[in-house]
């Protein structure tokens, strides 16, 4: 299978989103908080620094291409629970950007399931 410069670029491009998101759970935290903290799940801010850390070495993993399809794996299976337990409780309360939070949320599990199949595919940008 031969991969093309732009599909290795949008592959890294995908692992900077996730450790940038990553970066953002763990900075603003305290704002993040209050979506976790409306569920029935005890545990409040660690799991706002656990999708944090785990964004971080998702990314890591995906750019690096360690365990790159476990990691996109493991990701696509976090993001469908935050729909199920962040999004969709919004949803239902009349958030209005829920829907969009949502769907966009998809986009990321279809790209990350995606990426987890083509990645082993990749070896380093000199092969392609």
């Amino acid at each position: 299978m031969r991969i093309h410069i732009p599909t290795f670029v949008a592959v890294v491009l995908f692992g900077i989103v996730l450790m940038f998101q990553g970066i953002v759970h763990l900075v603003n935290a305290d704002v993040l908080q209050p979506l976790v903290v409306r569920l029935p799940i005890p545990g409040g801010i660690f799991w706002v620094y656990f999708t944090g850390v785990a964004m971080l070495l998702a990314g890591f993993s995906i750019i690096l291409n360690i365990w790159a399809k476990q990691a996109c794996y493991l990701l696509a299976l976090m993001v469908f629970i935050i729909i199920l337990t962040v999004h969709m409780p919004s949803l239902v309360g009349g958030n209005l950007n829920a829907p969009i939070n949502i769907i966009r949320d998809f986009g990321f599990i279809a790209a990350s399931i995606t990426i987890g199949n083509i990645r082993k595919h990749i070896r380093q940008l000199g092969q392609l």
